[in-house]
Order: C-alpha cells, then structure tokens, then sequence
C-alpha cells in the first residue's frame, strides 16, 4: 500500500469516527451538546483536525443526514419486504418510518430538522437523501390512486408521517395511539 492511500485510509478512518461520536453525543444529550470543542477531546484530535474533514457543525450534522438517510431507506425496504400486498407494505413502511423516527431521534432531527447545508429535492440532491425517498415512493406509489402523480402522493403521505412523528416526539400526541393513527392514515390516503 502507498504512502497516499495509507492517508487517505486514515483520513477515512478519522472521518468516520467523528460522525460517529457527533451522533453518540447528539442522541445522548441532543445537538446543542455537539460543539467541535466536544468533539475534539472524546475523539483525541486537535479541532483543526476537524476542522479539515470539515467546516463546521452544519456539515457534520449533514454528513450524519445522510448516514441517516442510507439507515432509513434500508429500515424501510426491510420493513415493506415482508409484506403481503400493497395495503401491507404501506403499514409496514408507516411502522418502520416512525419507529425510525423514535429509536433514532437525533439522526432524524440532522436528515429533517436542522440545517444541514445539504440540498433537498433537487438536481445535486446527495444519492442518500434521493434513495431514502425512493425507498418511500416503492411502496406509495402503488396506492396513489388514478390520476394522482406518485411522487407527489409520495410527499404528502411522507409529510402526515413527518407530522406524526415529529407531534409524537413532542408528546403533543400520546404514542399509545400511534397504530390507531397508522392505520387511519393508511385507510384514508392509500388507494388499493
């Protein structure tokens, strides 16, 4: 192995160490904890270390966003795999969306709440970001109904999710509902 592609192993390396400690830390004590000052002493670097894998906290919180994304859109095809039938696979896709949403809290705040620099729902959209919607429109836009673009069905069915998610989340709805409301958006939106 050369001398360039020992560094760039360990440039790797230390990349994903510093992805991973920022998520450690923004699960265990939320976002506002993960500062580079923080970071830099749990992983035994200097910040200017940080610094050169990256510019600041909002790439770090995007470079989490898309770990996250990738996790998603795996959570989600698991989930949808198994199911019999359209009706069943948009459940299961509900299902594995919100409890992605509750087991990861601080992942899904970097991929949906905070700024992450990274571009949504355009051409340069990263491939993480564009599959995890993908992973979504699998399943949706079989049930979108006559008429009815998938991607666009895809985005409201994604959006009652966010909302029920992020409502949860908030205790402004009690999770003992959480299959109730499952199945009602399931009933009421998807079309088999």
């Amino acid at each position: 192995m050369s001398v360039q592609e020992r560094k760039e192993r360990e440039r790797a390396v230390r990349e994903r160490l510093i992805v991973a400690t920022a998520r450690e830390l923004a699960e265990q004590q939320g976002w506002d904890a993960v500062t580079t000052r923080r970071l830099a002493e749990r992983i035994e670097y200097s910040q200017p270390v940080l610094y050169s894998h990256f510019r600041g906290k909002r790439e770090i919180i995007g470079a989490v966003a898309l770990e996250g994304a990738a996790e998603l859109a795996v959570a989600v095809r698991a989930a949808t795999a198994t199911a019999d039938g359209p009706r069943a696979r948009v459940a299961a896709l509900a299902r594995a969306y919100l409890d992605f949403a509750v087991r990861n809290p601080a992942v899904y705040d970097a991929i949906f709440q905070l700024d992450s620099g990274l571009p949504y729902a355009q051409e340069d959209t990263p491939e993480p970001l564009k599959d995890a919607f993908a992973a979504l429109l699998e399943s949706l836009g079989e049930v979108a109904g006559d008429g009815v673009h998938p991607g666009l069905f895809t985005e409201v069915f994604w959006a009652a999710l966010h909302g029920l998610a992020t409502l949860t989340r908030a205790r402004r709805l009690p999770p003992e509902d959480t299959e109730r409301r499952v199945q009602l958006v399931v009933d009421r939106l998807a079309v088999v």
